[in-house]
Parts: structure tokens; sequence; C-alpha cells
């Protein structure tokens, strides 16, 4: 069974990358073979967040959808996602978000297995290289998305 993990530092705080990997409906803007992706249903407890989604992944004429459970568990800084229904056997995704001294570590783990034989000759390559380029991707967004401008802009002046 195809399995991924990457352990990568980042300049942000484990709060920040939470956020932004919990945001699931924005993946379609810079994720890596998304599609689409649409929150079903959420549920909040005590300590977590439970969403169902639907997210289509596609590369060239290859479409596929699948639904998963998504548990947010803010406390502990960490992200599951469970595979329900579509064309794999199994998928099992994991975040985990570590402080650091100068922003924090992220952990990333994904297993997954193909129902069809044809479609796991014909995608498993692509969702390797897809993998290997999340860590960047989401690097990318957490640079668009909280890093201050270069520099200051300053205010026009009035000489009247």
């Amino acid at each position: 069974m195809p399995t991924f993990t990457n352990r990568r530092h980042v300049n942000f705080t484990p709060a920040q990358m939470f956020d932004l990997v919990a945001d699931i409906e924005c993946y379609p803007e810079f994720v890596p073979l998304c599609e689409s992706l649409t929150v079903t249903s959420c549920t909040r407890g005590s300590d977590r967040e439970v969403l169902i989604a639907t997210m289509e992944i596609g590369y060239k004429s290859i479409r596929e959808t699948f639904k998963t459970r998504v548990t947010l568990i803010p406390e502990k800084q960490q992200i599951l996602v469970e595979y329900l229904d579509g064309p794999f056997r199994h998928l099992e995704n994991r975040w985990r978000f570590l402080p650091s001294a100068s922003g924090c570590e992220v952990d990333f783990y994904i297993t997954y297995e193909f129902r069809s034989r044809m479609l796991a000759l014909l995608m498993g390559a692509v969702f390797d290289k897809a993998f290997r380029k999340f860590a960047t991707a989401f690097e990318a967004r957490a640079r668009q998305l909280y890093r201050p401008p270069l520099r200051a802009v300053c205010p026009a002046t009035s000489n009247v």
C-alpha cells in the first residue's frame, strides 16, 4: 500500500498552519490535483469539529470523486482524514503541527490504495508526485496568507 510521510519546518505558528490546512474548501485554489471540494456536513463537539467532504481530483482526462471524514482537533493541533466512499480501498491522512523555536514542524502522513488495479496503474505515479508537492503547496499558501508585505507602503503626504 503506497505511503508517504513528510516532516518539514516552516516559519509559521502551529495555529496558523492548522488553520490553513483546516480550511479545506480553499484546497481547489492551491492543492495539486484538487479540482473541487465541498463540505456536506459539519458537527462540532467540545474538543473537535468533524466535517464530511467530497473532493474531486483530476489529472488530464481522469476525474474521480471521493468522500472523507475530516476531524479537526485544534487543542492538539491535529487533523485526521478518513476515507468514506469513492475509488479507494483505503485512504488515511494525518497532519500534526508541532511547535518549534522558530515556527513549527509540519508532520504529514498519507497511505492509500485504489480499488481498481487499472486506476492504480494510471494514477499511482501521479498521486505520488502530487503528495511530494503537498508540503511545498501548503508552505507557499502560508507565505501568501501570513507574510507581511516585503516593505511598508508610506501613506501619501499632503503639501497643502
